[in-house]
C-alpha cells in the first residue's frame, strides 16, 4: 500500500450496519401503522427480496420508486399478507424517513477510521440516495472522516459503473494508482474498482475470491 494516498468506502453493509438499522426501522413502522405481522418471518423473506431489487436499481433496470414499492409488495404477496398500495406507499416512505435515525455501525468502525485516517485521506462511494445517505453520515457521526462523499445521485450512474469512481476520483483530486476502495460487494465495490485500476479490499469473504478480503474492519490495520 506504499503508494496509496486515499482510501474510499462504501457507507451500507460495510461501516453503517444496514440490516440492523433496517431491522429496528420495521420495528418502529409495523408498529406505527399496525401492521401485524412478525417481524423475524418479514425479515427472512425482505433481506433477499432487497438485495434482488438493488441490483435491479443498481443496473439500471428499475427506478426508485420501483424499489420502494416493488419490494415491500413483493415480501407482503410471499406471505400472504394483505396491504392496499397506499399503506405500501405509506411504509415505504416512513421507512426511508426513519432509517437514518438508527445508526449502528460494525465493529470497530471508529477506531479503525481514527487509525486510518491519521495517515490517508478518507472518502465514500455509496450507490445509496443523496438525502438518506448524508443523513446516515451525519447521525452517526461518521461525516468529519470522510473528505468527499461521492453518492450516485451525484455521478448520475451507479457502481460498478466506471463513471462513479472517476467522479470520486475528480472530487477526491487523485489518482486510479494512489487510491483503494473497500466494499462488501463484489461486483460493484470490488470487480467495478479493479476494472478501471483502482485495488480493492473485500468486506466479506468468498471461497473462489483470490484477492484481500477481510471480515472485520479491525484487520485492516494489517494492510495500512
Amino acid at each position: 500500500m506504499k503508494e496509496i494516498t486515499d482510501i474510499f468506502f462504501d457507507l451500507d453493509h460495510t461501516l453503517w450496519d444496514f440490516d440492523k438499522n433496517s431491522e429496528l426501522t420495521f420495528e418502529t413502522i409495523f408498529k406505527s401503522y399496525n401492521v401485524d405481522l412478525p417481524l423475524s418471518d418479514f425479515l427472512q423473506v425482505y433481506l433477499p427480496v432487497n438485495r434482488k431489487y438493488w441490483k435491479l436499481f443498481r443496473e439500471g433496470k428499475i427506478e426508485q420508486k420501483d424499489l420502494r414499492f416493488q419490494r415491500l409488495s413483493e415480501v407482503f404477496d410471499t406471505l400472504k399478507f394483505s396491504a392496499s398500495e397506499q399503506l405500501i406507499d405509506d411504509l415505504s416512505q416512513a421507512y426511508i424517513d426513519q432509517l437514518p435515525n438508527y445508526n449502528h455501525l460494525f465493529p470497530n468502525t471508529f477506531e479503525v477510521l481514527d487509525y486510518l485516517s491519521a495517515s490517508y485521506r478518507l472518502h465514500i462511494i455509496t450507490n445509496g440516495f443523496y438525502d438518506v445517505q448524508h443523513k446516515k453520515l451525519g447521525n452517526s457521526k461518521l461525516s468529519p472522516y470522510f473528505q468527499t462523499i461521492t453518492t450516485s445521485d451525484d455521478a448520475g450512474v451507479k457502481k460498478p459503473n466506471r463513471i462513479i469512481f472517476d467522479y470520486a476520483l475528480d472530487l477526491a483530486k487523485t489518482k486510479h494508482s494512489q487510491s483503494i476502495m473497500i466494499g462488501d460487494s463484489l461486483e460493484a465495490d470490488v470487480e467495478g474498482a479493479k476494472a478501471i485500476g483502482i485495488e480493492a479490499i473485500f468486506f466479506g469473504y468468498d471461497a473462489n475470491y483470490k484477492g484481500i478480503q477481510i471480515q472485520n474492519l479491525n484487520e485492516l490495520k494489517s494492510y495500512f
